[in-house]
């Protein structure tokens, strides 16, 4: 049982190490901007370039981890995240396409590790009892790993200079890696073929749009991907202007983690609120989460922008998690949770990038900060409207 475990606790590690430094990033990459006099705009541009990745590389991304040794996919992974690390160090921080190249880089590798970390955890465990208690952990690793990176790397990010925080993420991806080598190398399938599976990729993709229970899910979970993407990058520009603080104060990175603490208690509550055999009743808590995103613009007080905060994650915590569940157990039994898993992330990732694009835009033709959070909230409200609509051929 033990040299089961020690596996296991690695990939425990490897993970929380790895979503850290993913989430810390950002803030390294934002002070950068700051630094250099970018506008706030510019992190939705910078933010682009990290979920290309996502759509260019979705149908090689599986077949990859498949045909090759998992835990090897995990060094990769991290190798190729500590490489865009590494460029920050020798890159001009004046020009954006450098700033967006080594971003992009470490979205790759963020790619190439996901479906690794999952795909593996059959491989260590040896019934579905383990299983199931392997996928609650890695969940609640990286959900830690994602609170602790806004909060506490933010902070170290803000209070140091970009060159020793990028060091601190280069070196939490090598332990990261490093932790990889306690995990076993287990032979992969080489008899996979790329350009097969890719075309069998968008096979699966069209059939989980066919039904209408998994489209459903699968526009409102990239919906709500949408949304928190952009207002990530809206709310750590909106935070110091509406609330007086000074951007390099650790206070901005904890006061945006407030909103990964109330999607936990959503997360947590929402088997309690939404039966699963009525899982389309969420959208009321996708409305919800609209109301409190246009309430921001008139909030100057700390105290009840974290309120709101806390109440937009928990909204948005409660409206993903039933469509998550279905689009999962309705997916694995369709084309398989592994290729479930990576249809969701390239809509996901898709429309990630039309929310920041659009974004950007907004605030590069001079709407403010609070009104281009306006904008992401109307945009947010076009698709819980489509889904309304939708709904009907789910409930007949």
């Amino acid at each position: 049982m033990n040299r089961q475990l020690k596996p296991l606790q690695a990939l425990y590690f490897t993970q929380f190490l790895s979503a850290f430094a993913d989430n810390m990033i950002l803030f390294v990459i934002a002070n950068l901007l700051r630094e250099n006099g970018f506008s706030p705009a510019m992190l939705a541009l910078v933010s682009i370039s990290f979920f290309l990745p996502y759509i260019f590389l979705a149908p090689l991304v599986g077949p990859f981890a498949d045909k090759h040794p998992k835990s090897l996919v995990l060094v990769i992974g991290n190798l190729i995240k500590a490489i865009g690390v590494l460029l920050l160090f020798v890159i001009d921080h004046s020009n954006i396409l450098m700033l967006m190249l080594s971003y992009f880089t470490v979205g790759v590798g963020a790619v190439v590790y996901s479906p690794a970390k999952y795909g593996i955890l059959p491989e260590l465990t040896r019934n579905e009892d383990e299983l199931f208690h392997a996928n609650a952990r890695i969940e609640a690793y990286t959900i830690f790993a994602i609170l602790t990176g806004i909060g506490i790397g933010g902070a170290v990010a803000s209070m140091t200079s970009p060159a020793f925080s990028s060091s601190i993420c280069l070196i939490i991806y090598l332990l990261s890696l490093a932790m990889t080598f306690f995990i076993p190398r287990m032979r992969g399938n080489l008899s996979i073929r790329y350009a097969a599976e890719a075309r069998r990729f968008f096979i699966d993709f069209q059939q989980l749009l066919n039904r209408p229970d998994t489209c459903f899910a699968l526009i409102g979970t990239g919906a709500f991907w949408m949304s928190s993407a952009v207002l990530r990058v809206a709310v750590l520009a909106w935070i110091p202007i509406a609330l007086d603080i000074n951007p390099q104060s650790f206070s901005v990175s904890l006061i945006l983690a407030t909103t990964s603490i109330g999607i936990i208690v959503g997360a947590f509550l929402a088997p309690k609120l939404i039966p699963l055999a009525h899982f389309t009743r969420s959208l009321t808590f996708g409305f919800g989460m609209f109301l409190i995103i246009v309430l921001f613009p008139w909030i100057h007080v700390t105290f009840i922008a974290i309120c709101l905060l806390l109440l937009v994650g928990f909204m948005g915590g409660v409206f993903i998690i039933p469509m998550n569940t279905v689009l999962q157990e309705e997916g694995k039994k369709m084309v398989g949770s592994g290729k479930t898993i990576a249809i969701q992330n390239f809509i996901e990732n898709f429309l990630m990038i039309v929310g920041s694009g659009i974004y950007y835009l907004i605030v590069y033709v001079g709407v403010s900060i609070s009104g281009a959070i306006v904008g992401q909230g109307l945009l947010l409200l076009v698709f819980l409207m489509y889904l309304v609509k939708y709904r009907k051929r789910i409930t007949g």
